[in-house]
């Protein structure tokens, strides 16, 4: 090997550095959640069995991604990013598809049909998931990018509070009967999940901008 091949070797490791390991752990995790929300979109637009058993099935890949990562953060004593960051990263990661999965269970099992509000509120979840992974996939080698990603899930999340309250203030407008009634508490416990998938988007968000402004 002559000199300017070495050269350029060395130049080559210095630009693609291996991943930092949890960071490809967090990335593995993003990218089942945001697959996950897509399968929510489905599920609101055709739902069925499958379409239930899909989103269930991409919660238990994103849970064991998770139980992974923590046995990593256990094994490991010096970590690249605090443990707690990592931890509670990836803990608000996972919750945005736990949400999902409660709302497409109880749907399937208390019978309740999608609206036009539900199918709203998936789409922004979705979003909010995808800005999630970009975030991510950013993180380690572009962090101001991450960071405005970031920001635009907050963004969302304003989004989502305005569209809550306005699902809310119709399902409590005009109750006519019992079977009105019952449906309107099947409802808002529905709204409720989806509501706070977002907010868990939220708190990953914050903290990919404090790990930015930490360790970047």
């Amino acid at each position: 090997m002559n000199m300017l091949q070495s050269t350029r070797q060395r130049l080559r490791g210095m630009f693609h550095r291996k991943q930092n390991r949890f960071i490809g752990r967090l990335l593995e995790q993003s990218t089942i959640v945001a697959d996950g929300t897509q399968a929510l979109i489905d599920y609101m637009d055709k739902p069925s069995k499958k379409n239930a058993a899909a989103v269930r099935d991409l919660e238990k890949q994103a849970d064991e991604v998770r139980r992974i990562l923590i046995d990593e953060l256990n094994r490991t004593f010096v970590t690249p990013i605090d443990r707690e960051d990592l931890f509670g990263l990836s803990r608000a990661i996972d919750d945005v598809l736990d949400y999902a999965y409660s709302t497409t269970n109880e749907m399937d099992i208390l019978s309740v049909a999608p609206n036009d509000y539900l199918r709203a509120m998936a789409e922004l979840l979705h979003s909010s998931a995808e800005e999630i992974h970009l975030a991510v996939e950013r993180l380690e080698h572009h962090p101001n990018v991450a960071d405005s990603h970031a920001v635009r899930v907050k963004a969302i999340e304003n989004r989502m509070d305005t569209l809550y309250a306005e699902a809310l203030a119709n399902l409590f407008s005009d109750p006519r009967n019992l079977k009105d009634v019952v449906n309107m508490l099947k409802l808002r416990e529905i709204y409720r999940h989806m509501y706070h998938a977002v907010g868990s988007a939220d708190q990953a968000a914050n903290f990919i901008n404090d790990i930015v402004m930490k360790f970047y």
